[in-house]
């Protein structure tokens, strides 16, 4: 969840990413830009099954990601593993794992490439390979920071049921602190071509803003509100709605 990310999947995949970030993306820690190396783990409830009892009746209700942050000389590393749970299961795994290359050490651009994909109990996430470039700044302090990037995007076969095909994704990127950093307002969203069941493209749009409010550097509590649309595979069939809203409560450490 988002730095944040994030990370999205093929939209007629039946399971919930993060993203994205928990969060496509190269997303960049909020928490972590001000240092060379940082780390957290995130545990969400999610009320998305509450919400949609027909059209999400299988979504998971609880969410632990993991994810970490490392600069270097040459640029950035960045990956994000979403674990989604249910009283019975361990449900999915699903991860992205991005590096950028910066083109100067002034330069606010980055040639960026990232891998997608995960399994679940049921079978896997289709595989994405990415790369393109990224757009990265921040104020003086940190306390505001940014990322835009443009990527070409290839989708991978991985079943009878799906293909290989070519797609391009826009992610953007923000971060606030505020309050003396008390509060940090982050998230993503992303835009790409996916592919529906039918074969027919269309537009997916995925964003997760995120609030937290710090007790201290290592102990957060927050929410996640995920907004998405041709994204999450509607398990109703007599429903046609494509748009959904997916709240979590969350804690989150800094290890």
């Amino acid at each position: 969840m988002p730095i944040t990310p994030i990370i999205p999947i093929n939209p007629i995949n039946p399971i919930k990413t993060m993203k994205q970030p928990l969060i496509t993306l190269f997303t960049l820690l909020l928490s972590a830009l001000t240092t060379t190396n940082a780390q957290n783990i995130q545990v969400h409830y999610d009320f998305g099954r509450n919400i949609y009892t027909g059209a999400e009746a299988g979504r998971s209700k609880v969410t632990i990601t993991l994810e970490q942050f490392k600069a270097d000389n040459l640029g950035q590393w960045y990956y994000f593993v979403d674990a989604d749970l249910s009283s019975r299961f361990f449900e999915s795994a699903y991860t992205e794992i991005s590096r950028e290359f910066k083109f100067g050490k002034q330069s606010p651009f980055s040639a960026h490439i990232e891998y997608n994909g995960g399994l679940s109990r049921n079978g896997s996430f289709q595989q994405a390979g990415l790369v393109g470039a990224a757009w990265n700044g921040h104020n003086s302090d940190f306390s505001k920071t940014y990322s835009v990037q443009l990527m070409y995007k290839q989708y991978f076969k991985s079943y009878d049921t799906t293909r290989s095909y070519a797609s391009a994704q826009l992610t953007g990127v923000w971060g606030l602190h505020f309050l003396n950093r008390k509060l940090t307002f982050s998230g993503f969203i992303d835009f790409w071509r996916g592919e529906k069941a039918n074969g027919h493209g269309c537009l997916v749009i995925l964003s997760e803003p995120q609030l937290w409010y710090n007790f201290t550097k290592h102990f957060s509590i927050g929410t996640e509100w995920e907004f998405s649309n041709n994204f999450v595979y509607n398990s109703d069939p007599n429903s046609t709605q494509t748009f959904f809203w997916n709240p979590t409560l969350a804690v989150k450490f800094n290890l």
